[in-house]
């Protein structure tokens, strides 16, 4: 059988032939080097297993019967050294169990002595096709070893991405499975985390959002849906839906990426603007008109008479005063919002500043036929805040007693001193307000519709102030009402104050 020349272009095969036999080694050895090959001898199985690792050889004949140790012996121990060498058997004795444990040992060929120059290398040939199949082999396995590590880092770097995000992830497969979420996404949806293998119908709680995937997966010529869902029992509970499916190169569909915002603050804010807007078109539509129809009766002289005239001025003029406190009150809430007001704290006599807003509150309250009572400690209340924000507080909270009281009533003011933190108390006699309102009456323009208020002017504005006040102060109030009994708000601050001077 001719020889194959080695290829030039290759780096050569490295051999290594163990045999106590002079003759055999060299003659192995001549035809191998003939061949091409990087051919070592030696007669010794020990020094062949210190080479084993230094060298790294594609191939290794080895004689089975050496003195010292002997070929089998020498397979066992290069088995341990975990090479990637293909071994084959020299042997003067070709039988069968020979074969067998040979082939236990590790061996993947023999031949038998005497041999030809043909007959090694056709064992060298395929020894060695063998040794690059099994390197081969152990690289792609390696390969895909690497692979798996880096798909399941890229998985687990994807998995961290998606957990930061503040927006709600859900990834579907093409069987509208759920196989990737975060918690945001549990979170704004109100949803348990889903099991495996479980279709968007039993797992995600929101028809319309599973309405919405379906619409975006059965059709390949869309390239997102986007969609306001529901997911709570208030209206401005919505998150924004956005569902983009997911194909192949061939237009198949793979599963879709739905993305979930929270636009609950947005709404709310919406809902709020909405409140003002009708609140403004009503609060300032009837005192307008009244005022302009009092002044029309005027200019067309259906008022001839001096006081019918002053009358008609008065109900305007006092019409004009409830529309700029609203304008008032809007502005105050406006210099909150954007914390734009100045604070000057001080030392302040909070009784000096009482005495103060029920004396602005005499006209109003001998409207009213309420005059306040006032209950003072005998010394003065001092504590550092601010003038106008204390004034505000009070001016707000006697002037509701005022109003929402009946003719006649009863409006008492007391303060007093407990454990360095002033309590004032304001309570009245009035109409009282409702268990289900008392939950709301700090929101902004939220005013209780009945019998007994409707005709009482007002923007909603004016508690929702007081709680502002109150919480810059790191304060509490609470109220404590029942309806036709009247109303008690107490207010708890603390007497000092470590943000001193100007603000």
């Amino acid at each position: 059988m001719a020889a194959e020349p080695h290829r030039s272009d290759e780096p050569p095969a490295s051999i290594l032939v163990i045999d106590d036999e002079p003759g055999v080694r060299e003659g192995c050895r001549r035809v191998l080097t003939a061949e091409g090959y990087a051919t070592d001898t030696t007669e010794s199985a020990l020094q062949a297993l210190e080479w084993l690792p230094q060298k790294d050889y594609d191939l290794v004949l080895v004689d089975l019967k050496m003195p010292g140790m002997d070929g089998l012996e020498f397979l066992a121990a290069a088995q341990e050294l975990g090479t990637e060498t293909v071994f084959v058997v020299i042997t003067a004795y070709a039988t069968l169990s020979m074969a067998v444990d040979a082939t236990k040992r590790g061996a993947y060929d023999f031949v038998a002595k005497p041999f030809t120059p043909d007959e090694l290398l056709s064992v060298t040939r395929k020894a060695l096709e063998r040794a690059r199949l099994v390197r081969e082999r152990n690289r792609l396995w390696e390969e895909r070893e690497r692979r798996l590590l880096e798909l399941a880092t890229e998985k687990g770097r994807l998995r961290s991405i998606v957990e930061a995000m503040t927006d709600g992830v859900i990834v579907t497969n093409r069987d509208a499975q759920v196989v990737l979420y975060n918690a945001a996404a549990l979170a704004m949806i109100g949803c348990q985390e889903p099991g495996p293998a479980r279709h968007i119908r039993d797992s995600l709680p929101l028809p319309d959002l599973v309405r919405l995937i379906e619409e975006a997966t059965a059709g390949t010529e869309v390239a997102r849906l986007t969609r306001e869902i529901r997911v709570g029992s208030e209206p401005h509970q919505v998150v924004m839906a956005s569902v983009s499916p997911v194909t192949d190169p061939e237009g198949s569909c793979l599963g879709a990426v739905t993305v979930l915002s929270d636009v609950s603050e947005l709404k709310k804010v919406e809902l709020v603007k909405a409140q003002f807007v009708n609140m403004v078109a009503h609060e300032l539509r009837a005192p307008l008109a009244a005022i302009d129809s009092n002044l029309m009766v005027i200019l067309d002289g259906y008022a001839p008479d001096p006081s019918k005239q002053r009358e008609l001025l008065e109900r305007s003029h006092a019409r004009l005063r409830a529309l700029l406190d609203m304008v008032n009150d809007l502005l105050a809430i406006s210099r909150m919002e954007a914390r734009a007001a100045v604070r000057t704290i001080r030392s302040l006599d909070v009784a000096e500043i009482a005495s103060e807003v029920c004396s602005l509150m005499e006209p109003l309250a001998a409207q009213r036929g309420i005059p306040p009572t006032l209950d003072l400690p005998p010394e003065p209340v001092q504590m550092d805040a601010d003038h106008q924000e204390i004034s505000a507080l009070l001016s707000n909270l006697i002037s509701n007693a005022i109003k929402y009281n009946r003719p006649g009533g009863r409006v008492t003011v007391s303060l007093r001193v407990q454990d360095q933190r002033l309590c004032i108390e304001v309570s009245d006699t009035g109409v009282g307000i409702s268990e289900e309102a008392q939950q709301r009456i700090f929101d902004e323009f939220f005013r209780e519709k009945t019998e007994a208020t409707k005709l009482v002017t007002g923007t909603g504005l004016g508690l929702s102030i007081v709680k502002r006040i109150v919480d810059g102060y790191h304060g509490q109030i609470t109220v404590r009402s029942q309806l036709g009994q009247g109303s008690t708000f107490t207010v708890h601050l603390p007497l000092a104050q470590s943000t001193g001077g100007h603000h």
